[in-house]
C-alpha cells in the first residue's frame, strides 16, 4: 500500500494547510441531516424468556449435529478445524457454545465514520440509522417508466440521498449501473458515494478484488491509520440461506474483518422457501446462520465490528412471489431483535418494503408496515429505508422521496413523550379555561412550530385548492420534489488532492483489466 499511503501524507499536508479546501468548505452549500436516532421507545418484544432459550438450545444443536457449509474456502475451512470445530468435508460442526464464545469478541456497538465527522453515526445500544435502497437492477421513474439503471440513475440517487435530511447513510448499489462494465462499476459507485456525498457509504461484496479496491479507496480518503482503527464501510454479508457460507461472500467478508470494516452477517430468509415457515423455526435457523457467521468474522480478526442481520420476508404460497408488511414478517424481525440484544450484537433488519410495481396504496400499507415494525423491533441499521419497489428489483424515485419523507415520522415518534414543564402545559390549560380555544394562546405561538411533525411531500390542502393545482397524486408530487431537490443540489467540498489521488486510482484500476459484463 505504498501508494496509499504517500497519499495519506498528502492529504495530511492538505488538511493542515490547504488553503482551496478550508475556501471549498467556506463557500459550500450544506443540507441538513438529522443525527442518529436514539431511541426512547420501548421495544416490542413478543417472545417470552422460555421461547428464546428454545430457540438458542436449537440453534447451538443446528451448528453441532446438522452443520454449516463453506463450500470451495480451504481457508475458512482450516480457521474452524484449529478453532476447535468438526471438520467433515466442507461442513463444518460447530460444537455447542463455541460459535457463542467466539462471538463474545465482536462490539456491541461501534461508530460508522463519514468524511463529514459530523454525519458519523453510531450503531448498536439504542440507537437506529436509515440507508436507502440496495441492489435493485432496474429504476423507475414517472418520466421514463420502468428500464434497467445506469450510472446517471445511480448518481441521481446518491444526491437525493445526500438531500434527504432524515436519511443517515449514502449507502451502497442503491441500483445497478448497467451500462457500466461489472467488474468496474464498484469503482464508480464508490467514487459517486465519496464525492457527490459526505455521508457514510457501504462497499462492494460481490467479489473480494472489489472489496480490497474499497478498502484501498477508503484509505486515501480517510488515511491507512485511520481505517485500520476505524469503521468507515458497513457492508452486507448475506448468507445463502439455509446453513450454507459460499466463497464469494466470505471472501468478502475476509477482506473486510481482516481490515477492520464493519459487516452485516444476514440470512436471506424467504420463510417456506430458504427457511420453516413456522415462525420459531426461522428464528432457530437464523441464529444459528448469525453465529456461525459471525464467529467466523472473530476467526480472521477478533474484535472486527459486525451486525445481526435479518432479511425477513414470507412467500405467497400461490404464486411463489415475496410477501412484504406481513404479521409473519413483523413476528420473526421482533424475534430477531430479541435474540440479538441477547448476544449483545446490533441488529439489522426492516427497511421499506413493498411488493408493488408502482408507488401506489400497496406501496403506503406494505412499507409503513415495514417502516413501523423494524422501529418497534428495535433495529439499529435498517437497509432499504427509501426507494424500494417490486421486491427490491426497482428503485424508484419517486418512492425514494415518498419514504425518505415519511423516515422523519419515524425520528418524532422515537424520541418519546417529553414531561418536561413545557410539555405539561398547564399555563396553557389555565389561560384557556372552559369553552376556549389554544390557537392563540401564548404557549401554542411559543411551540406551534416544532409541536408537530410536518410532511414536506403530502397534500393537506383544501380539496379546492388541490383541485385548482391540477388534482396532483403523491407519485406525481414526489416526481416534482426529486425535480426541485436535484435543481438545488451541491457538491459537498472535498479536498482537491484526495480528489485527484482517488481519480488517479480509479483510473489505474481500470486500466488494469479488460471489461466484463458478466
Amino acid at each position: 500500500m505504498g501508494e496509499a499511503a504517500a497519499t495519506d501524507g498528502k492529504r495530511r499536508r492538505a488538511r493542515g494547510g490547504g488553503g482551496a479546501a478550508r475556501r471549498a468548505e467556506r463557500t459550500a452549500t450544506s443540507f441538513d441531516t438529522a443525527p442518529t436516532i436514539r431511541r426512547r421507545t420501548p421495544t416490542l418484544d413478543i417472545l417470552s424468556e422460555e421461547t428464546l432459550a428454545l430457540i438458542e438450545a436449537n440453534a447451538e444443536t443446528v451448528l453441532e449435529e446438522i452443520g454449516v457449509s463453506f463450500p470451495e474456502n480451504p481457508g475458512a475451512l482450516a480457521r474452524w478445524r484449529e478453532a476447535g470445530a468438526d471438520v467433515r468435508g466442507e461442513r463444518v460442526h460447530i460444537p455447542k457454545g463455541l460459535a457463542r464464545k467466539l462471538c463474545e469478541a465482536a462490539p456491541s456497538n461501534f461508530t460508522h465514520h463519514a468524511r463529514n465527522p459530523e454525519r458519523s453515526v453510531e450503531i448498536g445500544g439504542n440507537n437506529l440509522v436509515f440507508a436507502p435502497v440496495y441492489g435493485p437492477p432496474f429504476v423507475r421513474d414517472l418520466d421514463g417508466g420502468r428500464r434497467y439503471g445506469t450510472i446517471e440513475d445511480f448518481r441521481t440517487f446518491v444526491k437525493l440521498g445526500y438531500m434527504s435530511k432524515w436519511l443517515h447513510l449514502s449507502g451502497g448499489t442503491v441500483c445497478e449501473p448497467t451500462d457500466v462494465p461489472v467488474n468496474k462499476r464498484h469503482l464508480d459507485m464508490l467514487m459517486a458515494h465519496m464525492t457527490l456525498s459526505d455521508k457514510p457509504y457501504m462497499g462492494a461484496v460481490t467479489d473480494k478484488d472489489w472489496a480490497k479496491d474499497c478498502v484501498s479507496m477508503s484509505k486515501v480518503l480517510f488515511g491507512d491509520a485511520f481505517v485500520d482503527q476505524n469503521a468507515v464501510m458497513t457492508s452486507l454479508i448475506n448468507i445463502n440461506s439455509p446453513l450454507t457460507f459460499d466463497s464469494v461472500m466470505m471472501g468478502t467478508l475476509e477482506v473486510y474483518a481482516a481490515a477492520n470494516q464493519a459487516c452485516i452477517i444476514s440470512p436471506f430468509i424467504v420463510g417456506g422457501a430458504m427457511a420453516p415457515v413456522s415462525v420459531v423455526g426461522t428464528l432457530t435457523q437464523v441464529l444459528a446462520e448469525v453465529m456461525a457467521g459471525v464467529a467466523y468474522s472473530q476467526l480472521v480478526r477478533p474484535g472486527a465490528p459486525v451486525i445481526f442481520g435479518a432479511f425477513v420476508t414470507s412467500i405467497d404460497m400461490n404464486s411463489g412471489a415475496p410477501t412484504f408488511g406481513t404479521p409473519e414478517a413483523s413476528q420473526i424481525t421482533m424475534g430477531a431483535g430479541q435474540l440479538a440484544r441477547r448476544m449483545g450484537l446490533p441488529f439489522r433488519s426492516a427497511g421499506g418494503f413493498t411488493g408493488a410495481k408502482l408507488p401506489d396504496a400497496q406501496a403506503g400499507y406494505e412499507s409503513a408496515n415495514s417502516l413501523q415494525m423494524g422501529m418497534n423491533a428495535g433495529v439499529n441499521f435498517m437497509l432499504h429505508a427509501c426507494g424500494w419497489l417490486e421486491g427490491g428489483l426497482v428503485a424508484s424515485f419517486e418512492k425514494f422521496v415518498m419514504d425518505a419523507d415519511q423516515l422523519g415520522t419515524i425520528h418524532k415518534f422515537a424520541a418519546g413523550v417529553p414531561d418536561d414543564e413545557n410539555a405539561q402545559a398547564m399555563d396553557a390549560i389555565r389561560e384557556v379555561g372552559p369553552g376556549g380555544h389554544y390557537l392563540g394562546c401564548a404557549h401554542t405561538q411559543a411551540n406551534f412550530k416544532t409541536a408537530f411533525w410536518r410532511s414536506e411531500l403530502l397534500d393537506y390542502k383544501p380539496f379546492e385548492t388541490w383541485s385548482e393545482e391540477g388534482a396532483r397524486d403523491t407519485a406525481v408530487l414526489a416526481a416534482e420534489k426529486v425535480r426541485s431537490m436535484l435543481s438545488k443540489y451541491v457538491e459537498p467540498a472535498i479536498d482537491p488532492g484526495i480528489r485527484e489521488a482517488l481519480n488517479a486510482f480509479v483510473a489505474k484500476r481500470k486500466e488494469e483489466m479488460p471489461d466484463a459484463y458478466t
